[in-house]
């Protein structure tokens, strides 16, 4: 009887960890929906690619927004009701999309989205933290991160034959549906935890994370980084490779998920490495360098589709700048701290999504020469060519700003030292 309930035990610590994985994995195929639809939303909505940027980017201020009191409830309330509720906010996000006329309310359901998502990779730790011994976390955490990538890549090319095949508004409604399924299951699943104390300290710590200057600098210039991922891969990637490389739409949908396929790869790799290294903020100015040089090559000429699918799985490899500067920042925060400055660290790279759709949105619009389908604005090479040059800058000025940060640090190791 005993052996029956430890086994018990075991299968529904596994199936709420697949569970909460398992959204990891679904907020990513919402996080990339635009990329897949873009030309149907600006078409149905009216709209242009500066409001079509205003509308990705609302994701990232939704999910870095939340990323703090979404903490504070998992630690208060536990994920038994948090995770649910979340997860039924990404549902209701989608619904404008499917129901409404008017543009304003995707651009709600869109921050519902962005709020709904900051639940998954936190609900993950929690659970993991929860659920598993601690020697375990680094490699059960790896393998989330695995399915929710997964996601991101199924998110692009099969998303995209299914809404062919079966029209956008037959494949959204299925999305809704397995989202209404997987909210509920996650209720019953998962058991009720203790309610903690109040959040008074909680509320004095974010305050010296967000007051360390370390921290915020190694946030800031990883922020200028993320272009790759969230500007290019989640939105921008496919039309642009569509109208300037002039491949066919399963072809454009699909390359831009090597990228996802790479950081696969490059988050283990590059996080094993440099642990044995030491070398962190090397290894992150080598990704700035990288990802900067692939994106110029991108944006200068023609290349053929065997480079760009190379290309592509390198810099999504060296994406994986992220956990490193992630790690590095946790390092600044002090020992006491590590879990709430992971947070706001990843709250402000995120943050950093929706400046660079912004920007890339309101350049497209800047340079539109006013051809038009019918209601809906058209977008010429050039423009897509001048919007997405801020992606390549970004990666530069944040490689630059370690270089700075990493020299500085030395000097002031070497004077103390030498004192």
């Amino acid at each position: 009887m005993q052996e029956q309930n430890r086994q018990n035990s075991v299968f529904s610590v596994w199936l709420m960890w697949s569970l909460a994985s398992f959204f990891y994995a679904y907020q990513y195929v919402l996080r990339v929906l635009p990329n897949i639809m873009m030309s149907d939303l600006l078409e149905k909505f009216q709209i242009d690619a500066s409001l079509f940027g205003q509308y990705s980017g609302l994701y990232y201020i939704g999910y870095a927004g939340m990323h703090i009191p979404v903490g504070i409830l998992l630690d208060k309330y536990g994920p038994k009701w948090v995770l649910p509720i979340c997860m039924m906010l990404t549902v209701i996000g989608l619904m404008p999309l499917l129901y409404a006329d008017n543009w304003m309310y995707p651009g709600i359901g869109r921050l519902l989205i962005g709020m709904g998502s900051s639940a998954a990779i936190l609900g993950v730790f929690k659970i993991i933290r929860m659920s598993f011994p601690e020697d375990k976390f680094t490699f059960i955490l790896g393998c989330s991160v695995t399915i929710g990538l997964i996601g991101a890549i199924y998110g692009g090319q099969p998303i995209n034959y299914l809404m062919q095949a079966f029209g956008s508004q037959t494949v959204l409604q299925i999305i809704i549906l397995i989202g209404i399924v997987l909210a509920l299951t996650t209720f019953w699943v998962i058991p009720v935890q203790k309610i903690s104390a109040g959040t008074q300290s909680w509320l004095k710590s974010v305050k010296a994370v967000l007051m360390n200057r370390d921290v915020i600098l190694i946030c800031l210039f990883s922020g200028l980084m993320v272009g790759p991922l969230e500007g290019f891969a989640d939105v921008w990637g496919k039309e642009y490779l569509e109208l300037v490389y002039k491949l066919n739409e399963n072809v454009a949908a699909s390359l831009p998920s090597l990228i996802f396929l790479g950081m696969c790869i490059g988050s283990p790799l590059l996080s094993w490495i440099s642990e044995k290294t030491k070398a962190y903020f090397s290894f992150i100015i080598l990704s700035g360098v990288v990802m900067g040089i692939s994106f110029c090559l991108l944006l200068m000429g023609q290349l053929p589709v065997s480079v760009l699918t190379a290309m592509f799985v390198i810099v999504g490899i060296f994406c994986a700048y992220q956990i490193l500067a992630i790690y590095k920042a946790s390092t600044y925060g002090g020992e006491q701290l590590v879990g709430l400055t992971t947070a706001c660290a990843n709250m402000i790279i995120m943050t950093f999504g929706y400046v660079f759709h912004s920007i890339i949105g309101q350049i497209m619009t800047y340079y539109w020469d006013g051809t038009m389908s019918g209601q809906t604005p058209v977008y010429d090479a050039h423009a897509y060519t001048l919007a997405l040059v801020v992606i390549p800058i970004g990666l530069m000025a944040g490689a630059v700003g370690f270089i700075w940060l990493a020299t500085s640090k030395r000097r002031s190791t070497f004077a103390i030292q030498k004192f």
